[in-house]
């Protein structure tokens, strides 16, 4: 992870928390463990490469888990830790915000058109 400037917490949360990716792997880890395979599916557009970095940036920070499970062919699962479910309501609020701001804007462009 890229080095700290400000020692403020937020800069650190958004480290890991920042971009297009982590906080819609965690939106779809919400609901219970899920494979590698399912997150490519959830998020169609990410890469291979990109959804491996990530799932790896956030077990590092402590927020998802990684199970392998041996056998062949091998499975790897990915859940949230206690940390990760944490982020959940966060994330729910976030959600709520936006929806509530989009139709605050478009109600205010309504009012203007007449």
């Amino acid at each position: 992870m890229k080095n700290v400037v400000s020692h403020c917490p937020i800069e650190q949360v958004m480290q890991v928390l920042s971009g297009r990716w982590p906080t819609l792997l965690l939106y779809y880890l919400r609901d219970g463990t899920k494979r590698f395979s399912d997150l490519r599916r959830d998020n169609p557009t990410v890469s291979h490469r990109i959804l491996t970095l990530e799932l790896r940036k956030l077990e590092a920070a402590g927020i998802v888990r990684r199970t392998v499970h041996a056998g062949y062919p091998l499975r790897v699962d990915y859940d949230l830790t206690a940390h990760g479910h944490k982020l959940v309501p966060l994330i729910n609020a976030l959600s709520a915000w936006w929806q509530q701001t989009r139709r605050d804007i478009a109600a205010d462009g309504r009012r203007s058109a007449a």
